[in-house]
């Protein structure tokens, strides 16, 4: 009979750079709601945490992986912790009038739906972040970007093609979240009921 494994502490290096995701965020709306967003030197300032932060997510599940450091907490906590990031900056820039309420919506309503899905499927199991939503967040995270600098007039086109690809992308990846939240469920499902 094999042992199990040894158990993996909950306050590891990655668990401790998610939760560090989620104490910039409000440095990072102070950065941007400072001077009404209008301030050059504030929005370079609220650009940069915002990237700190989303480097955080990506080191942090690497670290994860590498040291067979991946707890059921982190597994949660990790998408929480990227959720408030990105709605705090889509938030932020809807308040300021810089990106239409419609797309901080359809980006809200997706982000918070998977989530819930999340904590609906995990009796039967933890889906794994998709490539597709990877992308997803990478494109999030180069769009906001975009939109946080100060950029000149002449390069909002950039962005705001940058944010449709990025919408496009949250769409697509939350009906693949779902159909797949759901395959799980009915999977689980019919092994107990045979079982």
């Amino acid at each position: 009979m094999t042992s199990p494994g040894p158990a993996v502490p909950l306050w590891n290096l990655a668990n401790v750079l998610t939760m560090s995701r989620l104490a910039l965020v409000p440095v990072f709306l102070f950065a941007l709601l400072e001077a009404d967003g209008t301030d050059p030197l504030w929005r370079a300032t609220a650009a940069v945490v915002f990237g700190v932060a989303t480097l955080t997510d990506r080191v942090d599940g690497d670290l994860a992986r590498r040291w067979s450091q991946v707890t059921d907490f982190g597994t949660i906590a990790d998408p929480i912790a990227d959720k408030a990031l990105t709605g705090a900056a889509l938030i932020g820039l809807s308040a300021l009038g810089e990106l239409p309420w419609w797309v901080t919506i359809v980006i809200a309503v997706r982000e918070v739906g998977v989530t819930v899905l999340r904590f609906w499927v995990l009796r039967y199991g933890v889906i794994p972040a998709s490539r597709g939503g990877k992308v997803k967040a990478f494109a999030q995270a180069v769009a906001i970007g975009l939109y946080l600098l100060p950029l000149p007039v002449g390069a909002f086109p950039v962005r705001w093609g940058a944010m449709g690809v990025a919408v496009v992308l949250t769409v697509v990846t939350g009906a693949d979240y779902m159909v797949r939240a759901l395959r799980l469920r009915a999977t689980a499902q019919r092994a107990l009921a045979a079982g």
